[in-house]
């Protein structure tokens, strides 16, 4: 897999769509890069844009961004109800496929030094990124805003770490970073109290809040320093404030690191503190994207709150998600467009599995020869596995099988994982008989040509004989699984267990069939013998746990 890095640049400014839209522009021009998300708010009066791409086209595309904000947007005409100290305020690097954090931090130092020299505007470098370890808390550069910038930037030691130190009126000051990364997350409540929504903050946030001794006056340390009350949830950050617009108060809170604190545990905790002052969460919103891991999370701890089963497809659970979180009350929630995996994939790109059953029935029955025999192999392997995934949720939680409740969980999980594996070697399967058909079709004129073509069909064939080798084992793990399941599984769905056993044994063999079928044309013969050993093997292994278990069955059902 490429590098791929994704940027997340917050300008200052939500309200005037045109100005935006220059902005966002100037990213969409860069070749390498892709604008996944251009989330503007009218009070915060700031627009928070997410990039992707290589680690060249993302800097390329952030500077030209940064250019054109300096440009249209002037800090002395600003207010917004967000912190900021710049028309670019904050501009972090995060690590997606690839790259490690210290990569993202030389990505915002070549960015910092560019932006410093070229457009006159002063870089602060936060988080991974830091020049100093006083520097890496963003609200502690920020701190007394863009007001506080002519005044703050008198003081040798605030000195930027590149650009002029100097304060530029129109542009202010930008922050440019590396970090990990960070789910910008809104909780709403039922009140248009902002000061009730910040004391929620103060309670939950890392920081904290001031202790106060029995009169509520603040307590200071020896040192007259403030003594903080830690917040209940660490790495996170959050503010309460009132949204006109929606005419609500929120909790505005950045989970600087969901490993820590996950999304659907920061819901809970605000609803609970909520709940503590006799108000009522209404629901949530996502501002910018999300990883798909943060939502699945999210929709296990949901399915576990209510007793049920985990072994649910990746679909229900990020269903369940966006349901439990109330992520749609404000705006729909379209997973396709707020999963950053999700708008990784290339929509345009042929797939089966976008396929209505007609539709890809249709496609088997045409005189095309992709999809064929290896794809319906494949499929008919994820479908044992989603039956055996089916009769586990149906033993879940069952009275009289609480005993075998955490292995019926464990074979879900396992089934619901090779049924995903199965399905992307649906398209693999064409894709690799495509690539087959490619090096056919390569110039054989000249004796270099044909050498090259010949080459080419070995490697493309023996990949094509890989593939379907993967479904055969795939389709073993099934084939046990579905064998295990009618064993300790709901006896209820004894029937739907050993149809999961055909399917993996149909899907087997059938795989086994392409596998030496590509096999007949390869001039590597020592890999032909130890590819036909293995499919022998797995072969009778399937055929002797097959007959065995569905006799079984059948004695058991007559």
């Amino acid at each position: 897999m490429s590098q791929i890095v994704e940027c997340v640049p917050n300008f200052s400014e939500g309200r005037d769509l045109a100005v935006i839209k220059q902005i966002t522009d100037e990213i969409e021009k860069v070749d390498g890069a892709k604008l996944l998300d251009v989330d503007p708010g009218a009070d915060t009066n700031r627009t928070v844009v997410t990039l992707v791409g290589s680690p060249d086209a993302a800097v390329e595309a952030a500077f030209q961004a940064i250019k054109k904000a300096s440009e249209l947007i002037d800090m002395r005409q600003h207010s917004g109800a967000h912190p900021r100290m710049g028309a670019t305020d904050v501009c972090p690097f995060i690590p997606v496929a690839n790259m490690t954090m210290e990569d993202c931090a030389e990505l915002a130092r070549r960015l910092g030094k560019r932006v410093g020299e070229e457009l006159g505007i002063p870089v602060y470098l936060y988080e991974f990124a830091a020049s100093r370890e006083d520097r890496r808390n963003l609200a502690d550069i920020r701190a007394g805003e863009y007001e506080a910038l002519p005044e703050k930037m008198k003081d040798t030691d605030f000195a930027p770490d590149f650009g002029p130190a100097q304060f530029n009126a129109q542009s202010g000051a930008t922050v440019i970073g590396a970090r990990k990364f960070l789910i910008a997350y809104n909780v709403n409540l039922n009140t248009q109290n902002r000061k009730m929504a910040s004391d929620i903050a103060l309670d939950i946030r890392e920081k904290g809040r001031a202790k106060r001794d029995a009169a509520g006056k603040i307590i200071r340390d020896a040192d007259g320093k403030m003594v903080k009350v830690p917040g209940t949830l660490r790495a996170v950050k959050a503010v309460g404030w009132y949204i006109d617009e929606y005419k609500m108060a929120q909790i505005s809170m950045n989970l600087v690191d969901f490993d820590v604190t996950p999304l659907h545990k920061a819901f809970d905790e605000v609803c609970e503190q909520a709940t503590r002052r006799g108000l009522r969460v209404t629901g949530s919103e996502l501002v910018g994207l999300v990883p798909l891991s943060a939502m699945l999370d999210a929709g296990k701890h949901y399915l576990k709150k209510q007793g049920n089963s985990t072994a649910v497809s990746e679909k229900e659970l990020v269903r369940l998600a966006i349901q439990s979180m109330g992520l749609s009350e404000i705006s729909p929630f379209d997973p396709e467009e707020k999963i950053i995996e999700y708008q990784l994939r290339d929509k345009n790109k042929p797939s089966l599995l976008r396929m209505q059953v007609d539709d890809f029935a249709d496609e088997l029955a045409s005189d095309s020869p992709a999809p064929g025999g290896g794809s319906v192999a494949a499929l008919a392997g994820s479908l044992g596995a989603a039956l055996v995934n089916m009769v586990g949720v149906l033993t879940f939680g069952k009275k009289g099988y609480e005993a075998v409740t955490d292995e019926v969980e464990s074979l879900s999980l396992k089934a619901g994982a090779l049924k995903d594996k199965l399905l992307k070697l649906v398209d693999e399967d064409t894709e690799s008989f495509n690539q087959v058909m490619a090096a056919m079709r390569m110039k054989k004129k000249t004796d270099e040509q044909k050498a090259a073509r010949a080459e080419a069909i070995e490697r493309a064939t023996q990949a094509s004989a890989k593939v379907p080798f993967k479904v055969m084992e795939s389709a073993l793990a099934v084939g046990k699984l579905a064998a295990q399941m009618a064993k300790v599984g709901n006896q209820n769905s004894l029937s739907d267990a050993g149809v999961g056993i055909l399917m993996a044994r149909a899907a087997l063999e059938g795989a086994a069939m392409n596998v030496l079928i590509n096999l007949q044309g390869l001039s590597d013969k020592t890999f032909m013998e130890e590819m036909t050993k293995q499919v022998t093997a797995l072969r009778a292994e399937m055929t002797e746990l097959a007959d065995s278990k569905l006799a079984d069955i059948f004695q058991t059902l007559q």
